[in-house]
């Protein structure tokens, strides 16, 4: 079946970007009064509208003919969150905006044990709905693809709830959504003053099933003070590599060290990093690692940005992404986020729009680059205006008009 969307006023394909280094905004090559023409959900071909038109006609193409002006965009990624969970962390967020520490906050039953409690409480089936709900939202705001990471249940069975739940969930919703395995998320009550046992338990108990069932491809682990350190994360990692999965590291949040933990595993993603200092910052612009930052995170704790533009200028690869969660980023607006740290680091749009694009993609290790382009998924975002600048210079304010996924027109604002 054939599909065709045009006439449209500005089309911004982010194909053929280098993945690393600064961007300009004249690498992006506006298109004008383009057209797209999709075949069974993949992007056939992209001309100007009055050639691909006619051929469509031809071909008896379902047309989307667009009346008013519109930009068009790929569909947004997010490489990045946590929207598996139980319960609210509202108390804790007016707490902390309050004066009081994370100590202080815990002691009076907040925290991510506050979280993990509610998590476990809750029904496979509960969590089913609840990341349904988060993913259709996400996608109305042109996120089409989204990660997922358990990490609230952190022990065998509720992990294991997490995951099942994330992959029902992958079956319920147009948004594509990506499992990541972070058991080590931090360490459970249970093995308080013991993080190695419980390393060991989630090292030759959790992994293996992961792996067997087919629950997630991604494994993912907390480098900090308080949670995991390199020495013990180490029998967690060297697993997960021996079964074939995929490392990303949660790095350089606080304090800094989960970077070389990055990198000796050649992680494909290093995330956070809001601390990292000069020193992690040109070894992570020298490897493989994509760079992903975190500013719901920044914005969510009052802490500092990634330093997003050091990273750029050393020739690394930037992803944005949201880290939704219920604790420290709750706001769970990419776009938004993206578009402040833009204007905190002095990104381009190019910049900004390849990290929640083309290079979340690289973060996520997707075979597509997720640009428009003949070949990939057809997943778009329409936005109501004649320029692409409108649509970070309105910091989020401006929504998709609508979003398409493989094709399929999946929300239309009203």
């Amino acid at each position: 079946m054939y599909t065709y969307i045009g006439p449209i006023k500005e089309l911004i394909t982010l194909a053929e970007l280098p993945v690393r280094g600064a961007l300009s905004d004249d690498q992006l090559h506006p298109l004008k009064n383009y057209g797209i023409l999709i075949k069974d959900g993949t992007i056939e071909q992209i001309d100007v509208h009055e050639k691909l038109y006619e051929k469509a006609q031809n071909l008896n193409a379902h047309l989307e003919i667009l009346e008013e002006d519109f930009c068009a965009l790929p569909g947004f990624i997010d490489s990045h969150t946590h929207i598996c969970f139980g319960g609210s962390r509202a108390r804790d967020y007016a707490m902390r905006n309050a004066g009081k520490t994370y100590l202080e906050i815990a002691e009076a039953g907040g925290g991510i044990w506050d979280t993990v409690t509610e998590t476990r409480k809750a029904t496979q089936e509960q969590l089913v709905e609840d990341i349904v709900k988060r993913a259709n939202l996400l996608l109305q705001k042109g996120i089409t693809t989204i990660e997922v990471k358990s990490g609230y249940g952190l022990s065998i069975d509720e992990e294991l709830k997490m995951l099942h739940a994330i992959k029902t969930a992958n079956t319920k919703t147009e948004a594509t959504l990506i499992a990541t395995c972070l058991a080590a998320h931090t360490i459970p009550r249970e093995y308080k003053g013991n993080p190695e046992g419980y390393i060991q338990l989630i090292t030759e108990e959790l992994l293996p099933v992961v792996k067997e069932e087919k629950l997630a491809n991604r494994v993912d682990a907390f480098i900090e003070k308080g949670s995991f350190t390199a020495k013990t994360i180490k029998p967690y990692f060297d697993k997960a590599q021996e079964l074939g999965f995929d490392i990303t590291v949660h790095a350089d949040q606080f304090t800094t060290g989960g970077s070389a933990v990055a990198l000796e595993y050649q992680a494909v993603s290093a995330d956070h990093l809001e601390a990292s200092t000069a020193a992690e910052i040109q070894i992570l612009a020298k490897s493989n690692t994509v760079a992903t930052a975190l500013p719901g995170a920044s914005i969510g704790l009052g802490c500092a940005f990634t330093p997003a533009r050091e990273l750029l200028d050393h020739n690394g690869t930037l992803a944005i992404a949201s880290d939704w969660n219920p604790g420290s980023a709750p706001m769970g607006d990419l776009l938004t986020q993206a578009a402040i740290l833009g204007t905190f680091q002095k990104l381009s749009n190019a910049e900004v729009l390849a990290g929640i694009t083309v290079r979340a993609a690289k973060a996520l290790n997707l075979e597509q680059d997720a640009s428009i382009k003949a070949g990939n998924a057809a997943d778009l975002i329409l936005f109501k205006t004649a320029s692409y600048q409108d649509v970070l210079y309105h910091q989020g304010q401006l929504q998709p008009a609508r979003v398409f996924k493989n094709g399929k027109l999946v929300f239309k604002a009203s």
